[in-house]
């Protein structure tokens, strides 16, 4: 059966800057990811509801709070469907108390008062339909965060991918989570999984169409742990080393983008690489 092209609006928050996406079918709308704050989740509802069709729900791509926090204001009045891996949703509950914490005071009530976790779970290459909308999960666990996933749009156009926080386009990246080897790892498997003319709708930038950003996003990692081994090397650490190394990573890509992102990594990566016996 022919499933006609869906059409694809990028949400760009307010209050923080991550991307959610609306999928538009002939009968339906879903969302991809939440944002992080109510009035943003909000404001994705009140698009989706604009655009005249039943809401049939959400899509959770991976494990960061930017990603799910929104999820209770955008859903509010439903029981729809909201749905990401099981290890996802397992490291939003794990993790959610922690983020209470850290997120309470730099948000005040944009951090809703109760997050409304993930209501369904998916397997690594399940086929889930949400109205007449159809995604295909595919579970790569740990990378960018705790456990991150990507969903291909499944209907007869264009391969469209949506891929978290996997891939930026071309910004500054958060490594705070320290699983850097198995990022690089699942960079490499996205661009044997990947087709090679996916559009690439992404957490943090605009969508891409090709897989050019995948080795983009493995060389800004690789050059990140150089920078923060060169630094090391010198002796710097605590705030001198996050100025080094965000300088450092600012001559790669000269951009302001998501820098906070990066500068909030250089501490956490330090621990991680010391752990592992890399760093002193």
């Amino acid at each position: 059966m022919t499933r006609p092209s869906a059409t694809i609006h990028r949400f760009q928050a307010s209050l923080f800057p991550v991307n959610a996406y609306l999928i538009e079918a002939a009968d339906s709308v879903v969302a991809v990811d939440a944002t992080l704050g109510v009035s943003d989740g909000r404001a994705l509802r009140a698009h989706a509801n604009g655009l005249g069709k039943p809401f049939a729900g959400v899509i959770v791509t991976h494990a960061h709070p930017d990603h799910y926090g929104a999820v209770g204001a955008l859903v509010d009045g439903t029981n729809v469907p909201i749905v990401a891996m099981a290890g996802t949703d397992a490291a939003i509950r794990r993790d959610d108390a922690a983020k209470e914490q850290i997120l309470r005071p730099m948000f005040g009530n944009e951090w809703a008062a109760a997050r409304t976790f993930p209501n369904r779970v998916a397997r690594d290459g399940e086929r889930v339909t949400l109205g007449d909308v159809t995604l295909r999960g595919v579970d790569v666990g740990p990378a960018e965060s705790p456990h991150d996933s990507w969903w291909l749009l499944e209907d007869d156009g264009p391969p469209m991918a949506f891929v978290g926080d996997l891939i930026y386009s071309h910004m500054h990246s958060y490594l705070a989570d320290g699983f850097y080897e198995e990022w690089l790892a699942n960079l490499e498997r996205a661009k044997r999984e990947l087709p090679a003319d996916a559009t690439l709708h992404m957490g943090h930038g605009a969508p891409a169409k090709g897989l050019g950003l995948i080795d983009w996003q493995a060389g800004y990692i690789r050059h990140f742990l150089d920078e923060m081994a060169s630094a090391r090397r010198k002796g710097l650490d605590g705030d001198a080393l996050a100025a080094e190394v965000t300088a450092r990573m600012r001559a790669f890509l000269e951009s302001d983008d998501l820098l906070f992102l990066l500068t909030l990594s250089v501490a956490p990566m330090l621990g991680v690489l010391r752990g592992r016996g890399i760093a002193t």
